[in-house]
């Protein structure tokens, strides 16, 4: 950083830096500023290389500290950067290659500054390092201008030249709300809060959003090094380009990491796209700020919340603020291609829950497979995953359940060979019994091992939500239903059992919680096994003719629900199933002995059709909606930074002066 420089260990040695953070002020139209941004540099793009660049910065961060107060050369370089922003369209018009990469150079010497200075100082503090040495009317609000700038520059065209300070100014702006992740409380009123909630960066939020779900949606790769400025050539002691005309060859110098993993290609391998990622990241930032004072609503959260489809020709009410348009299709597309990345699951939940527009779109697609069978195998590798992931994906799947459109479209769309599901072999299902199999599988999972009773409370509404419009289950997803059943008895007899043998058995002075305790457990599996009886109910009472295969199964375990026929928390819903297992018992004892698979099901097809509706008790309809708990951002807040702690690209943050979240739950 500065010119030549060649590895991050001699950055202190850098004469230019060492300018910069000296005890002279340096005026703002010394040819100086030009030397000093004037350097070649692959931005870091893993953690590692990170701290490594952050340790060579802290020492020449703390001596600015120290002298900017006199000096005010840190405000003189943001100045710097401001100049050059207003001119950053023409100079991508105009393909001025040199112009804008100068301006990157400077956004990120600031950020790599403003990353320390954060872990040094407070936000008051940081303010009056802007301000120090005021040499222009307004410098004060250097923090609101440098915004809005961002906000300039992440409107800049896609094109390879650019792609870098548009990276970057995500990146800064992620730096710069970093704060939260150094302190336990939610930050409310802050000074960084309050220039993004007011005024002239309020004027942009509807525009600065945007332009973060379309560099989301394009998920376009960090194009090579060659193509930014110079041509690539090689001297074998790290990356050197060539000269573009007209540049002293006297400023430019190579800066590396020196590792490996500093190189073009490993980099983009690992991280193929860091602008997408990154600005995934800050959005998710903005949209789960707490809101403000006085009832005040978090525009960026408005924002995300209210755009609608370009294809929408109505007009935009006056009341709703901050809103735009955007392609739906592309926004589509793009979440349905990367639910691999938790950021990526947070903001389909986010749009399904909050953005009606968007939520109504995605349930009239036709090809709801593609968003769905993503969200099934995160399920399915729930072992693999994160609990804030999987819980996320779940609740994607029971907001989805609240349509009866959905319930009804997914047992029609057929699916063939599902590679991840590797238990059994699946070539034809559908995507209805599908998402059974891997719900059930989740809750049995979670019953064995995790025990989160959230977990499988939100599984068994999505299927109660689903139950009454099953239809045409598939033999494994039929037989998972009654498996999940045997299994909660099998819980229960345990439990019972050893509440038993706790009363026989001789009692000490410490035991008096032990039957409580038995109690407690007992009453989670009777509520479980309730819900599992008024899914298997609803079933029957609404599509007994579309689903021989779960009376087939229902048939064949036939004796796990004998000892549930005269318990008094049951014996209302199980009067239906008694009435099943009898009407299509004696028909099947009246075809004869010895049947075979085929005949059984023969038999039941045959019985469907002739039960009559009336010998099935009603009961109400099974629906339950997702509400968010009161004061979300207690999860959100913690949730959204761990996020960015461990995905940010080319970001590190010491673990000790963490405060946010524990290490365990990022």
């Amino acid at each position: 950083m500065g010119a030549n420089t060649s590895q991050v260990s001699d950055l202190c040695e850098n004469q230019s830096l060492r300018t910069l953070i000296g005890t002279e002020s340096i005026s703002e139209n010394d040819p100086f500023w030009n030397q000093l941004i004037s350097f070649t540099f692959i931005s870091p793009t893993s953690s590692g290389d990170s701290k490594l660049l952050e340790e060579a910065v802290i020492p020449l961060a703390k001596i600015l500290i120290e002298n900017n107060p006199r000096t005010g050369n840190f405000g003189a370089l943001v100045r710097i950067f401001l100049g050059r922003t207003k001119e950053l369209k023409i100079s991508t018009e105009c393909q001025d290659q040199l112009f804008i990469w100068q301006a990157h150079n400077a956004l990120f010497m600031i950020r790599c500054l403003l990353k320390v200075f954060i872990s040094e100082m407070t936000e008051e503090e940081l303010h009056l390092q802007f301000s120090y040495q005021e040499r222009a009317p307004g410098s004060c609000d250097f923090i609101l201008d440098w915004r809005c700038s961002h906000s300039l520059s992440l409107s800049l065209s896609h094109r390879d030249i650019t792609y870098s300070i548009l990276f970057e100014a995500v990146t800064t702006m992620l730096v710069l709300l970093s704060y939260q992740l150094f302190h336990k409380e939610m930050l409310r009123d802050g000074l960084i809060y309050q220039y993004l909630m007011k005024e002239r960066c309020v004027s942009l939020t509807s525009r600065l959003v945007k332009t973060l779900l379309y560099n989301f949606i394009r998920q376009e790769k960090c194009p090579p090094p060659a193509t930014h400025i110079f041509d690539q050539q090689s001297d074998g002691g790290g990356l050197l380009y060539g000269l573009a005309s007209g540049v002293a060859s006297g400023l430019w110098s190579v800066f590396t990491l020196g590792g490996a993993s500093s190189k073009p290609g490993l980099e983009q391998e690992q991280n193929p796209l860091p602008l997408s990622n990154q600005s995934l990241l800050l959005l998710l930032v903005l949209a789960n700020l707490t809101d403000g004072p006085n009832d005040c609503p978090n525009p960026y959260r408005q924002a995300v919340t209210c755009f609608k489809n370009t294809q929408d020709t109505s007009s935009i009410p006056t009341e709703q603020h901050h809103t735009f348009q955007i392609n739906f299709n592309s926004l589509y597309t793009a979440l349905c291609e990367q639910q691999r990345s938790d950021q990526a699951t947070l903001l389909l939940y986010t749009l399904l829950h909050q953005n009606t527009n968007m939520r109504n779109y995605m349930l009239s697609r036709t090809d709801m497979e593609n968003l769905v069978v993503p969200i099934l195998e995160i399920l399915y590798h729930v072992e693999d995953r994160n609990s804030h992931h999987v819980y996320m994906a779940l609740i994607i799947l029971l907001i989805l359940t609240e349509d009866d459109t959905f319930n009804r479209s997914i047992h029609e769309v057929v699916l063939k060979n599902i590679k991840w599901y590797s238990e059994r072999q699946l070539t034809e299902i559908s995507l209805g019994s599908l998402l059974i199999l891997v719900v059930i599988r989740t809750i049995q999972y979670n019953m064995t091992r995790t025990r989160d009773k959230y977990l499988h409370t939100n599984c068994l509404a999505a299927l109660a939500n689903m139950s009454a419009q099953f239809r045409c289950l598939h033999q494994y997803a039929a037989q998972r239903i009654i498996s999940l059943f045997a299994l909660l008895s099998k819980k229960h007899n345990k439990v019972l059992e050893q509440a038993t043998q706790s009363l026989r058995g001789p009692r000490g002075a410490d035991d008096s919680s032990v039957l409580p305790d038995y109690a407690q457990d007992l009453n989670v599996i009777e509520e479980v096994i309730r819900m599992m009886l008024e899914i298997i109910n609803s079933c029957l009472s609404n599509s007994l003719h579309h689903n021989p295969n779960l009376v087939y199964a229902l048939l064949y375990k036939r004796e796990l629900f004998e000892q549930f026929r005269t318990h008094p928390s049951f014996q209302d819903i199980m009067q239906n199933l008694d009435t099943v297992i009898g009407f299509f018992s004696q028909r099947l004892e009246a075809a004869g002995s010895d049947l075979s698979v085929e005949r059984v099901q023969e038999v039941i097809m045959k019985g469907a059709q002739a039960l009559p509706n009336d010998r099935l008790k009603k009961f109400p309809e099974l629906k339950f909606k997702y509400v968010e708990e009161d004061q979300p951002e207690d999860f959100f807040i913690p949730y959204v930074w761990s996020l960015v702690f461990n995905s940010g690209v080319g970001l590190h943050w010491s673990t000790t002066n963490i405060q946010l979240f524990s290490m365990d739950s990022a």
